[in-house]
Parts: structure tokens; sequence; C-alpha cells
């Protein structure tokens, strides 16, 4: 089978996909990295570019012998995955950008990068691992997924959390969506509080051959909150 790369985002690893894995791997060989700085490759050197992320993935998989496969990517790994399909393109045999954009700091943000990069050295890696994970559920800390994905997030040491913010402050991928010509499912939480509809959109109607899936009563962390459909959604995209 075609393999499929999961590549997570901001503060994730590879754990993250646990609950997915087992019907995941009923329709390809699942691959799922931790980026550097992140789950169990906390111990690496933490990487500031979206670019450098995905020369990152692209070096892991031939080092692993993987020429073709699928991609997956949630969040900043979604901006890693749409930067790996302008690299890549011909490698790839089908795209899912979920709960993702194709802007690193979106307009509005909640508090600008700085603000973050200030709370976090104050707060230190692991309550501010508490505190973002939250915002990744509808129910917050009350949410059946979010000790887990918290647990994942504490990974993370602080360089790599500045490191992440930097990534995403610097970069935009608005000006490749047209270069993306893979066949694409873009997917999100109709209450994400990270990425807006008008970045779905976005992703949407600028990438020629796209899919889009609207999970209802779900924020960003799809996989977690409603896997039932997530996988669904997932499973049909890669079997048709």
């Amino acid at each position: 089978m075609t393999p499929l790369v999961l590549v997570h985002g901001f503060m994730g690893g590879s754990a993250q996909w646990d609950g997915c894995r087992d019907t995941l791997q009923q329709h390809a060989d699942v691959i799922a990295v931790d980026l550097p700085g992140f789950g169990v490759n906390a111990h690496l050197p933490p990487i500031d570019s979206i670019g450098g992320y995905a020369d990152w993935v692209v070096r892991h998989l031939r080092g692993l012998g993987v020429d073709e496969y699928h991609l997956l990517g949630h969040s900043m790994g979604g901006m890693i995955a749409q930067e790996i399909a302008v690299r890549e393109g011909e490698r790839i045999d089908r795209l899912v950008l979920c709960a993702t954009g194709a802007v690193g700091v979106l307009p509005g943000r909640f508090e600008t990068i700085e603000h973050s990069k200030k709370r976090a050295a104050e707060s230190g890696p692991a309550a501010t691992a508490r505190r973002i994970a939250a915002t990744w559920f509808l129910d917050c800390e009350a949410a059946p997924g979010y000790q887990h994905c918290a647990g994942i997030a504490a990974q993370a040491k602080l360089a790599a959390i500045n490191a992440g913010l930097e990534a995403m402050q610097s970069w935009s991928g608005e000006q490749n969506l047209s270069r993306i010509r893979r066949e694409t499912l873009v997917l999100w939480g109709d209450r994400d509080r990270t990425y807006p509809w008008s970045q779905i959109q976005m992703l949407w109607e600028a990438i020629p051959n796209t899919s889009l899936g609207v999970v209802p009563g779900c924020a960003h962390a799809l996989h977690a909150e409603k896997p039932d459909l997530f996988l669904r959604l997932i499973s049909d995209f890669l079997d048709r």
C-alpha cells in the first residue's frame, strides 16, 4: 500500500495519532513523524522555518526509502505539508490539509507572536502546553482527548515553542496554492478557534483539485475530538 505520512502541528507529536492508527493502517502504511523539538524528538534542535521543517520531513522520508506517498498535515503541519507539496508534487499521491491555513500569522490573532513568546517564558513550557492544548477542543480541559494531547504538548521545551512560533510568523504559502496539483482534501471543524473559515475557504478555492469536509461541533483537534467522522472522511478520500 502507498504510505500515508502524518505531520503533526505546533506542540504536537506522532502519539497524537494513536487513536487513529489502526483504522488508517487498513488503507495505507502509516508513517507518523515527530518534528525536531517535539514529541519523541524533543531532544533534537528545533527548526525556526516552515520550509526548514519541510526539508527535514523530505530527508526523513528519503532515509526510510519512501519515494511516493499520501501526505496529511494538521495545523502547523498543514503549512509544512503545503511546502512539501510544492517541492515534491510528483511524489505525492493525495494530500490532506487539516485545520490549517495558507498564512502563518492570522489577521486578528488573539495575541501577537511576541506576546505568546513572553507568556511562554513567564509561565514555562508545561503550563503553556496545557493552556494551548485546551484551545484545541470545544470543551477545553473537560474534553476526553485533552489530557493525552496536553501530555504530548508538554514534551516541547521553550526553545521549540519559540522556534515554532517564529516559523509560523515568517511564513505565507498563499502565493503557492495554485502550484499544488495533487488531489487535495481540506478538513475543518466548524468551531475551530485557531483557523477561521476565511483561511479554509482560501485553501478550498485556490488549490485546483480540492474537496472540502466540514466537521460540525468540532474545534481544532478533529482527529481527537471527532475521530470516527475524521477517519471516515480520510478513509473515503484514500479509497476513491
